[in-house]
């Protein structure tokens, strides 16, 4: 019995004492510690610098003694170099003054670095504090810095460590971070970006950092944009989805008119896409502003639902786009003879059935939340700003992501730049069937009236190309150049007032129409049929 308790006093001893490996070589230290019940990378730290050194020396690893009171440089790699002040060589070596300290610097891949799934919080449970902000990124070439002083920490030095990360190809948004362990004590932790600040020279991220940890490079971020950029983007966005709501109740006005003096189901279906864009623009200025009201820190389910909502706004918006391309394609390529029972509810269940569906099976899984933006001033210094959206917290917030809002719009996009395309053709034809039948003493009354077709055929286009959806694709642009981000930005956020626009061109469309019947009978038989009473 005694036996037997003197085992178990033993076994639960050495669980709970750090763990030495001087007889380990260092090439196995790494592997050893994974074995072991403390988290990793505290194991690591504590015995790289008391390891066995093997024959065969091991690349990408420096351990060498070097005087504390002189500086010191080192590079494990040619992508990575260490300064290290004297300060921080005389504060690792504790109380007692040294003349010497052991130095490691080595890279460590990235996939040992276990991120911790996001606290869930219960009901009345507030946050905590302390708990680690997780970085959203990907560690830049998939390896991480690991640097290692004298026998206890370094933090809170009054002269920054300074490590350089030089870049291999081109990357965008880099953010210095280094490993924080998690209070679970499992071997997971988060990427933190407290006491490290970073500088971009262009080939290369210089980090100042005020410790000594496992540092990295975490590139293309969820977002990371000049401080300034964004605070004028938001500016114009806000200005023009104001006046996006306000022209899309005029518009709804004037459609709600024009349905009870002729009731055509394009007029229902521009209805529903008007409806759907007026919910996106207020969404997103609630998603925007109700944040900002509320504390940083605090939980709310008002958030989660304004995010909800404007999820479901947007793949609203996009369903109805497509719907406007499938209502064009029947206009165009089965124009007679085309009989559907309760057209536009049909179409209803789709356009408000589909998005409704998807942000239901987000919401049961726990998507919305707030939304972190990283910033960057001036001075390279980050900030975060906030927004109700898909929870930056959430694990698998960019597969929804990339399915809903990038990959369904393309999709959208694609086939209603094809049905723009066949206005286009369509309208060549016609054009060109028309010139055919005029003789040709009305060659001069043509020729002055061929600006005039011209203009209304381009305003047509892009008229079209505003009902479809397609200035979303610019999208593209964004991640070219600054300006394309402008263009982007000022035509989306104007979405409401193209609708408007739109609306006034159908009010004053039956009086063209009356005015050319006599003389263009064709083009009166084309948009004149049983599918559009």
């Amino acid at each position: 019995m005694c036996i037997t308790l003197s085992l178990i006093t033993l076994i639960w001893f050495s669980k709970t004492q750090p763990v030495t490996l001087t007889s380990v070589a260092c090439e196995n230290v790494l592997h050893t510690c994974q074995q072991g019940v403390i988290p990793w990378t505290r194991c690591y730290e504590e015995n790289i610098a008391t390891c066995r050194q093997g024959r065969i020396l091991r690349q990408n690893f420096i351990r060498l003694m070097v005087n504390s009171s002189q500086e010191a440089e080192v590079s494990p790699t040619i992508q990575h170099r260490v300064h290290i002040p004297s300060s921080a060589l005389q504060r690792s070596g504790g109380a007692e003054s040294v003349d010497e300290v052991l130095l490691v610097a080595t890279v460590i891949d990235s996939t040992f670095f276990k991120l911790s799934p996001p606290r869930v919080k219960g009901k009345g449970r507030a946050l905590i504090p302390d708990q680690p902000t997780h970085r959203q990124g990907i560690v830049m070439d998939g390896l991480v810095l690991a640097v290692r002083a004298g026998n206890h920490a370094v933090t809170n030095l009054p002269q920054p460590i300074i490590l350089t990360f030089k870049r291999n190809k081109q990357v965008e948004n880099g953010m210095c971070v280094f490993w924080q362990e998690s209070q679970l004590d499992n071997g997971t932790g988060s990427w933190s970006t407290d006491g490290c600040d970073t500088s971009d020279k262009g080939n290369e991220f210089i980090c100042s950092c005020n410790h000594l940890s496992f540092f990295a490079v975490l590139v293309n971020p969820v977002l990371s944009v000049d401080k300034s950029t964004a605070v004028n983007l938001s500016y114009i966005t806000y200005i023009g989805s104001a006046l996006s709501i306000f022209f899309t109740v005029i518009s709804l006005i004037i459609y709600i008119s024009l349905q009870r003096r002729r009731p055509e189901k394009a007029i229902g279906v521009h209805m529903q896409l008007t409806g759907a864009l007026l919910c996106l623009h207020l969404s997103f200025l609630l998603c925007s502003f109700w944040v900002w009201l509320l504390d940083e820190n605090a939980e709310s389910r008002v958030c989660q639902v304004l995010g909800l909502f404007l999820h479901w706004s947007l793949l609203a918006s996009f369903s109805w786009a497509a719907l406007e391309g499938f209502h064009l394609y029947l206009l165009l390529v089965r124009v007679f003879n085309i009989y559907v029972r309760r057209y536009l509810l049909k179409l209803s269940l789709v356009g408000w059935g589909f998005p409704t569906l998807i942000v239901m099976a987000c919401g049961i899984s726990g998507v919305y939340g707030k939304y972190s933006l990283e910033l960057r001033d001036d001075n390279n210094h980050n900030s975060t700003a906030q927004m109700c959206w898909m929870s930056s917290e959430f694990p698998q917030r960019l597969l929804v992501s990339y399915i809903t809002t990038l990959a369904f719009p393309c999709l959208v996009i694609l086939c209603n730049s094809c049905m723009l395309g066949l206005v286009v053709v369509k309208l060549r034809q016609l054009r060109g069937g028309r010139r055919g039948t005029e003789s040709t003493s009305g060659w001069k009354k043509m020729n002055r009236e061929k600006a005039t077709k011209l203009w209304k055929d381009c305003a047509t286009v892009l008229g079209l190309s505003c009902v479809l959806g397609l200035p979303w694709g610019l999208a593209s642009t964004t991640y070219i150049s600054l300006p394309g981000i402008y263009v982007f930005t000022i035509l989306n956020s104007l979405q409401g007032v193209f609708m408007f626009l739109w609306s006034v061109a159908l009010i004053c469309k039956p009086r063209s129409d009356d005015n050319s019947s006599v003389r263009d009978p064709s083009t009166q038989k084309m948009m004149t049929t049983s599918f559009n009473k």
